[in-house]
């Protein structure tokens, strides 16, 4: 099982599909999939539901995106 660092709070859409090339190392996505293509995922179930923090501002839980990626096997 793979080890996560963040274990609660929010991730947004970013740090899920692109991930962070300004950090030192650079952090891989967590879902490395299209923007358009996760939407579509959301909107089948395929992937965790969001959260609406704000009035324009969506994320996820960090638990629930941890479990998915755990549901998949991945190491």
């Amino acid at each position: 099982m793979q080890q996560h660092t963040q274990q609660t709070g929010f991730y947004r859409l970013k740090p899920i599909i692109i991930g962070d090339k300004n950090t030192n190392p650079p952090t891989p996505p967590l879902i490395p999939v299209s923007k358009s293509s996760w939407w579509k995922g959301v909107a089948e179930g395929r992937y965790p539901q969001p959260v609406k923090i704000g009035a324009r501002c969506t994320a996820w839980k960090v638990a629930e995106i941890h479990a998915y990626i755990d549901s998949l096997g991945c190491k």
